[in-house]
């Protein structure tokens, strides 16, 4: 039977990331469903057909939906707006939640799959480093930040829904996500870019759970087949202090170690200016509140399911910033250090359907 994916946000990082694995197999037809006026870089030279369409406007959904025939259809949604800053805006309400709504109608209409691209964030945090697995049960209240209060309300709707309108419907958590083709710029993408010009001088105590990306394309490509409706999937790697990842940056770079450590305090009192500097220079900040609390919080996730269903993998931090320095440097996005010429690897790694 013929197969159609749909992925909002496909221009993303994690978007175009899915894109790329699912233009591998010719028999696949992809739509990309696209911001109108949002940049296309991304996918240039893939397969796909682009959509462009809001989320928050159900009326410029129907053309991705429409002349599906008797196709089983996959819906990947990622759009979302990850937001890591500390001043509340109501667009992460209207996108997160009010957006994933008027997907969550267009599945039903079509008895599609729906593939929900959440965050470990929704995951209430259990505390002294207690291990974290799959929830039934999402705590907006008791969850951090903006984002993820809406990840927690919005898995807790599709649930019902699963049960109350019969949605075919997963769930799927990512942790810290990086690796190449991100276009974007997210605030890991933009931490490699610093260290490799040597603007970043100290690091910071803690760390997180850190995934590539593409091996979280490959877990959800993977969710589309074998993920049971009604239930929840993290798709995590392992706990990376700070200190390491500097140092396979730097190692890979092949440039100066960095040694100095800033005191949690100081950084945390100087957060606020971090986020107005980089709003001045119109890049994603380094560090704000938030994601100070995030590398001292609790990120020991365990992804044993995901391994169990979806046949999930995940490769090694050196394999993954390699990949991403080489990338960077493909796009001239990189200063310093050593320059990597040979193209990133493309291997074909065992897929989980």
């Amino acid at each position: 039977m013929k197969r159609i994916f749909i992925i909002t946000g496909a221009n993303g990082f994690l978007g175009n990331n899915i894109v790329r694995k699912l233009t591998e197999d010719a028999e696949n037809e992809v739509r990309a469903l696209v911001l109108p006026g949002d940049a296309l870089k991304s996918l240039d030279g893939l397969h796909c057909r682009i959509f462009h369409g809001d989320v928050t406007k159900k009326e410029t959904l129907t053309a991705v939906f429409e002349d599906t025939g008797n196709a089983e259809v996959y819906v990947i949604h990622c759009a979302a707006i990850v937001y890591i800053k500390s001043k509340f805006i109501p667009q992460v309400y209207d996108v997160n939640v009010n957006g994933t709504k008027n997907v969550i109608d267009k599945v039903l209409e079509k008895n599609a799959k729906l593939v929900y691209v959440s965050s470990v964030h929704a995951i209430t945090e259990k505390p002294n480093g207690a291990v974290m697995t799959e929830i039934t049960r999402f705590e907006p209240d008791k969850v951090v930040g903006q984002y993820a209060k809406t990840k927690a309300e919005i898995a807790n709707y599709i649930l019902d829904t699963v049960r109350g309108r019969g949605l075919r419907a997963c769930i799927v958590h990512p942790s810290g996500m990086i690796g190449p083709y991100d276009f974007g710029s997210s605030h890991l993408t933009q931490l490699i870019i610093d260290v490799a010009a040597g603007k970043l001088k100290a690091g910071v105590n803690g760390g997180y759970d850190f995934v590539d990306v593409r091996d979280v394309a490959d877990g959800i490509i993977s969710a589309c087949f074998n993920g049971k409706d009604g239930e929840c999937y993290i798709l995590s790697n392992r706990y990376v202090k700070v200190r390491e990842l500097l140092d396979t940056i730097t190692g890979v770079r092949g440039i100066k170690r960095i040694k100095s450590v800033l005191p949690m305090w100081f950084a945390k009192l100087t957060a606020p200016l971090s986020e107005l500097y980089y709003s001045v220079q119109k890049q994603p900040p380094l560090y704000t509140k938030y994601s100070l609390y995030t590398l001292g919080s609790n990120a020991n996730f365990s992804n044993a399911k995901a391994r169990a269903q979806l046949n999930f993998k995940t490769r090694k931090l050196t394999e993954t910033v390699r990949d991403t320095t080489v990338w960077l440097d493909e796009q001239n996005r990189l200063s310093g250090g050593k320059r990597k010429h040979t193209k990133i690897k493309r291997k074909h790694r065992a897929k989980g359907w």
